[in-house]
């Protein structure tokens, strides 16, 4: 089998189609086996070889793929923000769950403070009923007394008992004699009966009137203490009013005093300054105060007290000089505007000259390029009627470019 393998990988597909039908009736007349193990192995491996062709084929016959490629930075970047966002939303839940798990404990905590309070309310508003509204108390209790008739007393106490007449039908022939005897055990009865009533009566009454002077104490202390703090917070206060009224007396003798002070200080410069400018150079009018150590010609304005003739005369004769100086002046400024004018104005003739000289040649150029686009736009239709009537005669077929892309190697 080997020996057949190498002479089909050596001459092809013309020696194996010759030897084929003789080497299997070789094997057939020997009993070989016709596949072995290492033709399994070979056949695999052509058959992955073929796989992987058909793969390349996908991929390079796949012009998107073959022309742009696989953005694997953009992937493994969308890969890692999706971790990112994963893990973000994954912690965003436990900060969620953890809050909720708080949330679900203080809930907890608060409806079980809530049963707790609701059932010692109601086990005071039960031990309120049971100590003091007890039925036996109320007002209305011998109309719904249960022993009630027990407790009333029997129609007929003697047998001469004025309140049965003849029509009461309490009274008969024949009765029993010891209704007397009866009638006084069934007395003793409902007076221990009530005798009872009367201790339970009166320990309710007792076990009350504890209760209300515990009360009563417990207010008293209560009401005392508030005095106390309310005779402490008066004297707290009290102390600190004459506190702040001996500081604010202190304070008063303080300014009172600085304003005699003030006013002590404010007479004596009062004084000073009216003998000051009594005895001053300005009432005095002495002119050589007005000389400034600055300069010979430098005064003290407000010790000035006026200039002297030959000072006026001088300031005159300074102020002509000065008016003949800007008539001068004045005269200039005209003449150099004048000349100004005239240069700004051949200036602006010269530009106008440039600026048509300019556009004459911009539009003899353009002249110029719009005959070149018209002789290139004759040759380049020229060009053009060459090249399909003379050059692109012969059209290549369908079958010309079937020819192409048949296989990746």
């Amino acid at each position: 089998m080997f020996v057949f393998t190498c002479l089909v990988r050596r001459h092809g597909n013309s020696l194996f189609a010759a030897c084929s039908t003789c080497l299997v009736r070789s094997f057939k007349m020997l009993n070989f086996q016709l596949t072995t193990e290492r033709d399994r192995r070979e056949a695999a491996l052509i058959d992955k070889r073929r796989a992987l062709e058909e793969e390349r084929k996908k991929r390079i016959f796949n012009p998107r793929q073959r022309l742009f490629g696989i953005d694997y930075e953009t992937l493994q970047r969308q890969i890692e923000e999706k971790r990112h966002r994963e893990a973000e939303e994954a912690r965003i839940d436990r900060i969620f769950d953890e809050q909720r798990k708080k949330n679900d404990e203080v809930a907890l905590a608060l409806e079980k403070k809530e049963k707790q309070e609701r059932m010692r309310l109601e086990q005071e508003v039960n031990y309120f009923r049971r100590c003091c509204q007890r039925p036996e108390d109320r007002r209305e209790f011998d109309l719904n007394d249960p022993d009630r008739m027990k407790k009333a007393a029997p129609p007929r106490s003697a047998d001469d008992d004025d309140q049965c007449g003849p029509s009461s039908a309490q009274k008969f022939e024949g009765e029993d004699l010891a209704g007397a005897e009866r009638a006084k055990v069934q007395r003793d009865q409902v007076r221990a009966w009530l005798d009872q009533q009367m201790m339970e009566k009166e320990a309710a009454d007792q076990e009350r009137k504890a209760a209300e002077e515990a009360y009563r104490e417990a207010i008293f202390a209560r009401d005392q203490r508030a005095l106390q703090l309310d005779q402490m917070e008066k004297d707290c206060r009290k102390r600190l009013e004459e506190a702040c009224l001996r500081f604010n007396r202190a304070l008063a003798d303080e300014r009172k005093m600085e304003e005699m002070t003030r006013l002590k200080r404010e007479h004596e410069d009062c004084l000073a300054e009216m003998y000051n400018f009594m005895t001053s150079d300005l009432l005095t009018e002495n002119p050589d105060v007005s000389q400034s150590n600055l300069g010979p010609n430098r005064r003290i304005g407000y010790l000035y007290k006026g200039m002297t003739e030959e000072e006026k005369k001088q300031v005159r004769e300074y102020q002509l000089a000065q008016i003949e100086e800007a008539k001068k002046r004045k005269e200039l400024e005209k003449r150099m505007d004048r000349e100004f004018d005239d240069y700004i104005n051949g200036t602006q003739r010269t530009i106008s000259l440039m600026d048509r000289e300019e556009a004459r040649k911009q539009r003899e150029l353009i002249k110029s390029l719009a005959e070149e686009n018209r002789q290139l736009a004759v040759e380049q239709k020229k060009r053009k009627e060459f090249l399909e009537n003379v050059v692109y005669k012969n059209t290549p077929a369908p079958e010309f470019y079937d020819q192409f892309n048949k296989s990746t190697r």
